[in-house]
C-alpha cells in the first residue's frame, strides 16, 4: 500500500473550499490526472454517493468506482473504491484564522501483484509527486477563485 500525506493552506473561508471539494464536477480540473469523474445514480453529494472514476497515468488510464464513506459539512469529505483500483482519501477541512482554510488529504492506494503491479509501480512513483504538486497548486487556486466570486 502507497501513503500520501499532504496539507495546504487556501486563502477562502472553509465554507467555500469544502464546497468546491465537494462538487464532483470540478475534480477533474484539479486533481492530476482524473479524466472522468461522474456519479452513478441520482445521489451526487454527501455520504453514499457513488463516482465513476478513470486517472490517466503516462499512457495508462486506470478505472475504479469511489463511494463517499464519510461526510460531514465543512470538516471531513472521505471516499472510498469499490470497484477497480483500491484508493481511499481523506479530506479534512479546519479553519486557520477566519479567510483561511487547512486542507489536510489522506491519500493510499494499492498496486495489483506480480510483475503488472511491479510494472505499474515504476509507472505511477514519478507521476505521484508531480501529481501532488499540481493538484495542490491548482486546488489552492481555484479554491480561492471561487471564494472571491462567491464573496
Amino acid at each position: 500500500m502507497i501513503e500520501i500525506h499532504h496539507t495546504a493552506l487556501a486563502c477562502a473561508p472553509v465554507a467555500a473550499a469544502f464546497d468546491y471539494v465537494d462538487d464532483y464536477r470540478h475534480v477533474p480540473t484539479w486533481m492530476f490526472g482524473i479524466t472522468k469523474f461522474d456519479p452513478i445514480g441520482d445521489h451526487d453529494q454527501g455520504l453514499g454517493a457513488v463516482y465513476d472514476a478513470a486517472m490517466k497515468v503516462g499512457p495508462k488510464t486506470l478505472d475504479s468506482v469511489v463511494k463517499v464513506t464519510g461526510w460531514e459539512r465543512n470538516s471531513v469529505i472521505e471516499l472510498e473504491s469499490i470497484d477497480g483500483l483500491y484508493t481511499h482519501s481523506r479530506w479534512q477541512f479546519e479553519p486557520a484564522g477566519e479567510t483561511e482554510t487547512r486542507m489536510t488529504v489522506d491519500f493510499r492506494y494499492d498496486l495489483p501483484g506480480g510483475l503488472a503491479g511491479k510494472a505499474l509501480g515504476k509507472l505511477i512513483e514519478p507521476f505521484v509527486a508531480q501529481a501532488i504538486r499540481h493538484t495542490d497548486a491548482t486546488l489552492r487556486r481555484q479554491v480561492e477563485q471561487s471564494a472571491k466570486h462567491s464573496s
